[in-house]
């Protein structure tokens, strides 16, 4: 995943749970409770030195024609068999494990995961999130969940009550805050997975998980937290990613392009080959809870629909 993100499948009994802090962390507003303040609070010193290092970490990338906004073109042809293998990888894999009560890096085979019911994604800003910037990523949000719709066939909006799919927009002190909102939206969520949230490093620029409490390959929840210290470029490409990651798309190839689902970093939103995949992920001929051996052949033939273009 793209720019240090992460996703992690949760299963049943896992959860969140938060560390200790000695920063004292504002509440997550949201369209219900607090009114986002016209002039965000000053951040900590923390918070300003983040600020700092991610956009020096964006300038660094864009300078190597890093976090393209175009989609590829002549220069990223795939065949049909390229985005079948991609698929397979990036929607069959999991890119982490919980081992020994801790959730590590390591490639597993899985099932396809995906929603049934309508996705309902309301975000929730952090207090130093100014109304300018929360206005902003409104809009962004919108057209994203419009595209996401469009590729998938299924339906994905922003909404501001009932949600089923969080995203949290916050900075350092905030995101320690998030251990009892993500106990609310998830009961039961693990120590290791509140963890990863509220210990998350630099070098990890947002997270998604998504929950399938009954381990049938269904989403019933997701969260996905954005770093509110990135530039506008790098946090719109992690609401690209965390979200496209949270309707079932969880893992990473280092061989496909052009896509966001590559750590490479070359591309910075979604692509055209990306668009491919989600529609993939939601055709009627894949089901929820298949293996990768009871895919494999289906995924086949839908690639090689949508590369001739009859798909």
């Amino acid at each position: 995943m793209r720019l240090g993100a992460f996703a992690i499948a949760l299963c049943a009994g896992c959860a969140l749970t938060g560390c200790q802090s000695t920063v004292s962390a504002p509440a997550v507003t949201t369209a219900a409770r607090v009114a986002p303040p016209l002039v965000a609070p000053t951040p900590s010193r923390a918070s300003q030195e983040l600020e700092s290092y991610y956009a020096g970490v964006q300038s660094g990338l864009l300078a190597q024609g890093m976090l393209r906004v175009d989609g590829g073109g002549p220069d990223t042809p795939f065949t049909a068999e390229m985005l079948a293998n991609n698929f397979m990888r990036i929607a069959l894999f999991e890119e982490y494990a919980k081992v020994g009560g801790q959730i590590v890096a390591k490639q597993t085979p899985s099932y396809l995961h995906r929603w049934e019911q309508p996705v309902r994604l309301k975000v929730e800003f952090g207090p130093s999130v100014s109304v300018q910037k929360q206005r902003a990523d409104h809009s962004r949000i919108k057209r994203l969940t419009d595209r996401l719709a469009r590729a998938t066939g299924h339906p994905v909006q922003e909404v501001t009550e009932d949600p089923n799919f969080h995203v949290f927009v916050v900075n350092e002190n905030e995101r320690y805050g998030l251990k009892t909102r993500l106990r609310e939206i998830i009961p039961g969520i693990s120590d290791a997975a509140v963890m990863k949230v509220t210990r998350m490093p630099r070098s990890h620029y947002c997270i998604a998980f998504a929950w399938d409490p009954e381990r049938t390959g269904t989403y019933h929840k997701a969260v996905a937290i954005i770093r509110a210290e990135h530039p506008d470029l790098m946090r719109l490409s992690c609401l690209h990613e965390e979200i496209a990651q949270g309707l079932g798309l969880s893992n990473d190839s280092p061989k496909a392009r052009p896509s966001v689902f590559n750590d490479d970093e070359e591309f910075g939103l979604l692509t055209h080959h990306d668009e491919l995949l989600l529609r993939m992920l939601y055709d009627p001929r894949l089901k929820p809870g298949m293996t990768p051996a009871e895919a494999a052949p289906i995924v086949k033939v839908l690639a090689q629909e949508l590369v001739d273009g009859h798909g």
